[in-house]
């Protein structure tokens, strides 16, 4: 039996501080998305809505549901909302998924550190692990989690979520108009990681053994490879995923307050919608017009 690729893309991770997945939501209608209702994960501790693409891929707009400071220091709760990978992340772009396996056998952190061993790497990924939501409508939805080992790889590197339900109760597509958007998104146009110009060279090593295929394009101060998307085979044109250095003061100073990560997302956009960039109000969005 083949393995499954490790190169779909299957969502970005937008975070917004506590108790603010309503406001969230209506700042991202205002930039011309169309917001789906999400739900509360399992063990309550945060909460999303989600923008689904075409292309198949989704925005998770997530928060706390409560800042940290709203459990006693020594309780389950405080010590699961401080050990969450998010916890100490500043709001904004803060991660993102591929596409895991929904085969219980099948461990997608195996093949990862099957290639690291083989490329000498240094990619490591922990065994798969529970995760889940409630749905605004009750519909309990359950999936697997496979994440980086170092917590501080998390949003260079990706995890992977794998379906144990049906991918479609996670993400939506039906009615079709849940994927239809006043800016004239399409899709992913690409993922910009933002890392250390010393760090170059390394991750890139790295993200190869994670996508299991070498870059696409490289230069002095980058690196980019060619995903694909839930729907890559429906005729829509594929994301990037673009490691690069800093390339003038306000990166430089993005890096150096964040630390690396995700730094900006390209939307596919059809004739007639939006162009240039914009910004959430914590994360930086450009608008890449179709043009073929």
């Amino acid at each position: 039996m083949s393995e499954p690729s490790t190169k779909i893309l299957d969502h970005i991770v937008h975070l917004t501080p506590p108790g603010t997945v309503e406001l969230a939501s209506q700042q991202f209608r205002d930039l011309g998305f169309n917001v789906t209702p999400g739900g509360t994960h399992t063990g309550g501790l945060t909460a999303n809505a989600l923008v689904i693409l075409a292309d198949g891929s989704y925005l998770e707009l997530i928060s706390f549901t409560h800042p940290a400071s709203h459990y006693p220091p020594t309780s389950p709760d405080r010590q699961k909302r401080d050990s969450n990978p998010w916890s100490h992340k500043h709001p904004g772009w803060i991660d993102y998924a591929f596409l895991g396996s929904s085969d219980p056998d099948v461990s997608i952190a195996r093949i990862i550190n099957e290639r690291a061993d083989l490329d000498r790497s240094g990619a490591a990924y922990d065994p798969e692990v529970d995760g889940g939501r409630v749905r605004e409508d009750g519909k309990t939805l359950k999936w697997m989690i496979t994440a980086p080992h170092e917590e501080r790889k998390r949003g260079t590197l990706p995890f992977f979520c794998g379906d144990v339900t049906p991918r479609e109760w996670r993400v939506p597509i039906d009615p079709p108009s849940n994927s239809k958007h006043p800016s004239g998104v399409l899709g992913i146009a690409h993922v910009r990681i933002l890392t250390m110009t010393e760090s170059l060279d390394a991750q890139s090593s790295q993200l190869t053994s994670v996508v299991g295929d070498p870059p696409v394009e490289h230069s002095s101060s980058g690196y980019t490879w060619s995903l694909e998307t839930p729907h890559s085979g429906l005729g829509v044109l594929r994301p990037r995923l673009i490691l690069s250095a800093p390339v003038d003061e306000d990166e430089e100073a993005y890096l150096a307050e964040r630390g690396p990560g995700v730094y900006e997302v390209a939307f596919w956009v059809q004739p007639g919608g939006k162009e240039g960039t914009s910004a959430t109000p914590y994360g930086k969005i450009v608008w890449q017009v179709k043009t073929t």
